[in-house]
């Protein structure tokens, strides 16, 4: 069952049509409704273009939430083998909303990162959609030290609306575990490659994107604070979501633009949950690409690019 959003209802309408008519045919053997059938699928094709062609920023962002976009396990179960996943900070406990351990990338052995949302409301409940505590901060700076200490590539995959700011987070330390996940992201002398495969929300998101090469899905969005967040606090009304998302900057064309992120991942149209597996394939490429480019730099020049690309941010396309 598709879920579709709420600027895709013209489309639902399309779509919907066409498959009560294929369920009717299929009800009654002796009804030929393919003709009317297929042009109500070439009908919606073209909406689907027309939609998708020049989504506004708030569109982008509704896109990069989508229940059905692949999430970190999905990427994980599919471009990784021989996973192992770790657990824990060895502080506190364990974190569901992060995902991290040992996996081969092809050949190459690495160590994978990444917040998980769940896929349904058991698991989303579990994984706390995406929205990390300290000792899943924690437990990142655990597995990138021991990264750097075997010389192991660092691939994290982005996913979450912002860390969690409940009140045992903070007690916990929330701050500063971000902070000392950023702090890592910068240190370790080993590639250290990152995707945006959803929302990159604020801290939650720099704490393991602070790498030598940032990927974006081309419907991802990347941002200090949510649309309804950033509206909340400047109009005190979150209904001005849109106009916050204008003025974030949030998509992945702004952001190379910017120099925060350094390429986009082209989507199916429609998004990357009406092809998944298209969707993970591309992003595969990308990940072998980013590493390929650091493979020649040693421990030095990896912290010194990371560094660089750092102070750099925001130096161009600030008049665009």
């Amino acid at each position: 069952m598709t879920n579709y959003l709420d600027f895709e209802k013209p489309l639902a309408e399309i779509e919907g049509k066409a498959e009560e008519l294929r369920a009717m045919a299929r009800a009654n053997a002796e009804m030929n409704v393919e003709a009317e059938a297929g042009a109500l699928d070439r009908k919606a094709a073209d909406l689907l273009r027309d939609l998708y062609k020049n989504l506004s920023p708030w569109r982008k962002c509704q896109v990069a939430r989508h229940p059905d976009r692949p999430h970190c396990r999905d990427y994980i179960e599919a471009l990784f083998t021989e996973y192992t996943p770790l657990a824990g900070d060895r502080a506190f406990g364990e974190d569901d909303a992060v995902m991290g351990g040992l996996a081969r990338l092809g050949d190459r052995p690495v160590m994978v990162i990444g917040h998980e949302k769940g896929n349904d409301t058991k698991s989303r409940i579990a994984r706390n959609f995406g929205m990390a505590r300290p000792e899943g901060y924690r437990k990142a700076v655990r597995l990138m030290e021991m990264a750097d200490r075997f010389g192991l590539p660092v691939v994290t995959l982005v996913d979450t609306p912002g860390a969690y700011p409940g009140k045992g987070a903070e007690e916990r330390g929330q701050s500063e575990a971000i902070a000392r996940a950023t702090e890592t992201c910068l240190q370790i002398g080993v590639p250290l490659v990152s995707v945006i495969i959803g929302e990159g929300g604020s801290g939650g998101a720099v704490a393991f994107a602070s790498a030598n090469r940032v990927a974006m899905l081309d419907h991802s969005v990347y941002s200090v604070i949510s649309p309804e967040g950033c509206a909340s606090i400047l109009w005190k009304d979150s209904e001005k979501m849109r106009e916050a998302a204008e003025a974030l900057r949030l998509t992945a064309q702004d952001l190379i633009k910017l120099g925060v992120a350094d390429r986009i991942i082209d989507e199916p149209l429609g998004g990357a949950h009406r092809d998944r597996d298209t969707t993970i394939v591309a992003v595969g490429k990308a990940i072998k690409a980013m590493l390929g480019e650091l493979d020649q730099k040693d421990r030095a020049a990896l912290i010194k690019d990371r560094r660089e690309k750092f102070l750099k941010i925001g130096s161009k396309g600030l008049a665009a």
